[in-house]
């Protein structure tokens, strides 16, 4: 970064660290001692796809990495906004394992050049009274945030704040609220 971008007010954007994802685990028992959220197994990436061929066999690529530990199969879909979202289902009570799938979904996508394509992770939670939460990373961040659905286009501030606090020793969470975006109907939430 030079002078003239520190006069005007520039930043360098944050780089992505894929590894903060493995911060989940912990973070995981944090949210189940201190707020009753306890993981769903349910875990997703999204990312805009690319158009050719490059990008086709990376997607495969991806999709048989997944494929092959003998769990469920991932499920594709496309939201309305043009993203590609890749579910990944574990027992609730691995989510290391959840988490590994997920970094190795972004890291694959990474490795071959598609990393400005990748827009975020999901890992979900519920609590005991049917609320539901997720821990999103966004890739060109490098950080989380909560995200708490309370119906229909409706999210609970009080709570995403709350957990925001509980987490702060856990992970790195995004600071500007402005950037904590609604991922409505996101596959694993």
């Amino acid at each position: 970064m030079g002078f003239l971008d520190k006069l005007l007010g520039r930043t360098t954007p944050v780089k992505p660290d894929l590894d903060q994802l493995f911060g989940v685990p912990s973070a995981a028992l944090t949210l189940e001692a201190s707020a009753g959220f306890r993981p769903t197994g349910l875990g997703s990436v999204a990312f805009r796809a690319a158009e050719g061929g490059a990008f086709a066999s990376t997607e495969r690529e991806v999709q048989a990495l997944l494929d092959a530990d003998d769990g469920p199969p991932v499920e594709r879909s496309q939201d309305p906004y043009g993203y590609t979202w890749l579910l990944v289902r574990h027992d609730p009570g691995d989510v290391a394992g959840l988490v590994t799938d997920l970094h190795a979904v972004n890291t694959t996508l990474e490795g071959q050049g598609f990393g400005p394509q990748l827009l975020c992770s999901i890992v979900g939670f519920a609590d005991d009274r049917g609320r539901r939460l997720a821990l999103v990373y966004l890739y060109k961040r490098g950080a989380f945030y909560p995200f708490a659905p309370s119906g229909p286009e409706r999210r609970d501030n009080a709570l995403e704040l709350q957990v925001r606090g509980l987490l702060t020793d856990d992970l790195r969470v995004e600071q500007d609220l402005s950037r904590w975006f609604p991922v409505w109907g996101a596959p694993g939430l």
